[in-house]
C-alpha cells in the first residue's frame, strides 16, 4: 500500500493490545480469513511479551508504546493513525477474541450506508447471545444503557461494546484531547451525541474472553463504574456543545490528525 497521503483507503481494523500473545496471530488470522481487504493495525500498549513480534510476523502494521497507557490511549493511537493514512473507515476490535470477525462485514455495510457516523456492535441485538454475561456485569451494562438511551434519545443496548465501526468524521472526534484515555464507554456515546454525531447500533457475535482475563478484573469494576458516572455528570455540565460533524472534506488532511475538533469552553 502506498502511504504517501495523496489517496484516500478504505478500512482499518484497529486492535489495542495488552500482553495478547496467546491470542492475537489467530485473530489476525480469523480477520484476514473473514475480511481479505481491509488493512489491520495492532497498537500493543507496552505489553512486556512478544505481542508486537507475532503481529508483526502475522502481517499487521504494529505501533508500539513506550509503556502502558491503557485502553483508551491505545484506541486513540490507532485513531491518529487512521487519519494520518486517510482511511474512510475504522473498525475497532478488542484483541482477547471476543469479537467474531465474521461481523465485520455486518458493520461495513451498516457504515457503508453513509447515513451514520457510528455503528455500535451490540451482541444483546443478535438472535443468540453467545455465552453467559456476568451476573454484575450485565446489571452494569443494562443500568448505563437506561442512562444512556435517556440523555441521547435513542435505544443503545450494548454501551459498554468495543465492536465498532466509524467513519472519517468519528474518527476525527475520537483523536479530540476530550477522548478518554482509559475506558472510552457510555460517557463517549453522549459526546459523540452532543457533537451531532449520527449513532447506530447493529447485531454482532461476542465471545468469553479466550484467556478469560478482561479489564474489569479486581477492584477496577468499582473505579470504572465511579469515572463513568463522573465523567458522564461532567459531559452534561458542560456548557456548550463539541462541534459538529465536519463540512469540509479537504478539512482531513495527514497533518489534520492531533487537531482540536472542539470548542473551547
Amino acid at each position: 500500500m502506498n502511504y504517501c497521503g495523496k489517496e484516500d483507503f478504505d478500512t482499518i481494523i484497529v486492535i489495542p493490545a495488552f500482553n495478547e500473545e496467546a491470542n492475537i496471530a489467530s485473530l489476525i488470522d480469523n480477520i484476514r480469513t473473514s475480511a481479505p481487504e481491509v488493512d489491520i493495525l495492532v497498537v500493543d500498549d507496552g505489553s512486556a511479551d512478544r505481542t508486537s513480534r507475532i503481529a508483526a510476523k502475522a502481517g499487521a502494521v504494529v505501533v508500539r508504546l513506550p509503556f502502558n497507557l491503557g485502553y483508551g490511549a491505545a484506541l486513540q493511537t490507532g485513531f491518529k493513525y487512521a487519519l494520518m493514512k486517510r482511511y474512510r473507515y475504522v473498525i475497532q476490535m478488542d484483541a482477547d477474541g471476543q469479537h467474531d470477525p465474521d461481523s465485520i462485514g455486518l458493520l461495513l455495510k451498516e457504515i457503508g450506508k453513509g447515513d451514520i457516523d457510528v455503528v455500535i456492535g451490540s451482541r444483546f441485538l443478535s438472535s443468540v447471545v453467545q455465552y453467559k454475561i456476568p451476573l454484575l456485569r450485565k446489571a452494569g451494562i443494562s443500568l448505563f444503557s437506561r442512562i444512556v438511551s435517556f440523555i441521547i434519545h435513542q435505544k443503545i443496548t450494548d454501551p459498554t461494546s468495543g465492536f465498532q465501526a466509524l467513519n472519517r468524521d468519528a474518527v476525527r472526534f475520537h483523536a479530540s484531547p476530550y477522548y478518554p484515555t482509559d475506558y472510552p464507554d457510555a460517557d463517549t456515546i453522549i459526546m459523540l451525541h452532543r457533537a451531532g454525531l449520527r449513532i447506530r447500533e447493529s447485531p454482532v457475535r461476542m465471545y468469553p474472553s479466550v484467556s478469560g482475563k478482561t479489564m474489569h478484573s479486581g477492584l477496577k469494576p468499582v473505579y470504572y463504574m465511579f469515572k463513568m458516572f463522573l465523567s458522564m455528570f461532567v459531559t452534561l455540565l458542560r456548557k456548550s456543545k463539541f462541534e459538529k460533524r465536519i463540512t469540509k472534506e479537504e478539512d482531513v488532511s495527514n497533518a489534520a490528525s492531533t487537531k482540536d475538533i472542539c470548542n473551547k469552553y
